[in-house]
């Protein structure tokens, strides 16, 4: 046998088997919701560590934004702070994934599933993910540049003009409107990708790929999901973020159910 022919036969026993995709329906993503809170509820006091670090970061963020005069851009910081939220679930997928098997668990091995994710491709992951926190939040003030100009004016005015003002109505229209096609993006780029990463031996590319053809295989089903994840954001910002406490560890372990829905066992 040539060398070549050697070459050809180790490349095709070195070649991955195809990640392959299910289709799922509302139901299932209800069902994954479901297994999330049952999963906080078991183990809260994980949860509750962690979505407690979100809370907390909300608290210091707007406290130095308001230092620097720059409130306005809480809310598209806070928002897009969902966005690199994914790359500290590993301590959420662990969790679930203990449950799933039926092992022991504890805080070591918690913090050592989200301590491995450094090595792994998902820190590939965590730099996109910052990379489109940074394009969101210098498209962010872009728009209130538009609107509002140099002026910087506190939180509270800002919600003012919103309520009262038409040019504030219209920023906030065309703001969120914006803001909702980047979340959509970077949401199928990453709802699959995160968890895959965690549980399989693949590169960071081939995971966004397999994320995006989830979402397009299962439009109706992921939209859901993504409004589920809105929606649990605006509770938790009209709440002061005292929501993050119990939204982030819920929707930590869910994303890990529906991706079990999604992506069949190798």
């Amino acid at each position: 046998m040539s060398d070549t022919n050697v070459d050809l036969a180790g490349s095709q026993q070195k070649k991955k088997p195809a990640i392959n995709i299910n289709k799922v329906d509302y139901s299932d993503v209800i069902d994954s919701l479901g297994k999330g809170i049952q999963d906080f509820r078991n183990d809260p006091k994980y949860g509750l560590a962690i979505g407690g670090v979100y809370a907390i970061g909300g608290w210091f963020l707007y406290a130095l934004l308001n230092f620097f005069d720059l409130p306005y851009l809480f809310y598209p910081l806070l928002a897009g702070f969902a966005l690199v939220a994914p790359f500290l679930a590993a301590g959420f997928y662990e969790v679930s994934r203990r449950r799933e098997r039926g092992e022991d668990l504890g805080w070591g091995d918690v913090i050592s599933a989200m301590r491995l994710c450094c090595g792994k491709d998902l820190a590939w992951m965590a730099v996109v993910t910052v990379f489109s926190l940074i394009v969101w939040v210098d498209f962010a003030v872009f728009i209130y540049l538009m609107f509002f100009g140099l002026h910087a004016i506190t939180l509270p005015a800002l919600i003012e003009a919103i309520l009262t003002t038409p040019a504030g109505a219209l920023f906030f229209v065309i703001g969120n409107f914006f803001g909702a096609l980047f979340a959509l993006t970077v949401f199928s780029l990453t709802v699959v990708s995160f968890p895959l990463l965690y549980d399989r031996d693949v590169d960071f590319v081939t995971a966004m790929i397999t994320s995006v053809k989830s979402v397009v295989k299962n439009p109706k089903a992921m939209l859901l999901w993504l409004f589920i994840i809105g929606m649990s954001f605006v509770v938790s910002f009209m709440t002061l973020l005292l929501g993050l406490f119990f939204a982030l560890p819920i929707l930590g372990h869910a994303t890990w159910h529906l991706y079990r829905k999604l992506i069949p066992d190798q």
